[in-house]
């Protein structure tokens, strides 16, 4: 558990380079609610996905430069850390905590 409240657990272990915040990462991802339901999936879509890491939600923001390439996490992001205190679309309720199964494939 970090300070700010995000809990992790390391599934696997890499041995690559972590990235910066103002890095690109390549990663697969798998989000869900509490109650199992998948909000969204690069790990469904057979794509992974990449983006900069200060562009996603404040508790991956936190979690990706801890990681290091060939890492897989599962991510437990309470709403505060999630952005979702107003809840986001239609599958993502006020105060939702998310969890995210997360491999980081590569620092670009």
């Amino acid at each position: 558990v970090t300070e700010s409240g995000l809990q992790y657990r390391v599934i696997k272990s890499g041995d690559g380079k972590s990235p910066k915040p103002t890095d690109q990462v390549t990663t697969h991802y798998h989000g869900k609610l509490i109650d199992g339901n998948v909000f969204d999936s690069s790990v469904n879509r057979g794509t992974p996905a990449t983006f900069p890491v200060n562009g996603v939600i404040q508790g991956w923001q936190e979690a990706l430069p801890m990681m290091k390439e060939g890492d897989k996490w599962e991510l437990f992001v309470p709403y505060r850390l999630a952005q979702s205190k107003d809840g986001a679309g239609a599958g993502i309720m006020p105060h939702a905590t998310r969890t995210v199964e997360v491999e980081l494939i590569s620092v670009n």
